[in-house]
């Protein structure tokens, strides 16, 4: 019997915000993007086994990573 299974990394955009930047202190559009991990069964994903986000300063290109509750507040309306 052959079993083929593995990990698959997903990446998501998500729509961005307009935010001051921690790095250059500029207020530009920051990129928010969803990384999942999947756990794949004969090329299938079955679970998801992690979910990063991190998101990204347009102007200087500085990336710093989130947790899921600071995400959905940035998806809250202003």
């Amino acid at each position: 019997m052959l079993l083929l299974f593995g990990f698959k990394t997903v990446s998501k955009a998500l729509q961005g915000r307009a935010a001051t930047c921690r790095n250059c202190g500029a207020f530009v559009h920051h990129m928010l993007e969803e990384q999942a991990t999947r756990f794949t069964l004969f090329f299938i994903p079955v679970l998801t086994v992690s979910r990063k986000f991190r998101i990204t300063c347009t102007n200087c290109g500085y990336i710093s990573s989130l947790s899921a509750r600071q995400r959905r507040a940035l998806e809250r309306p202003f």
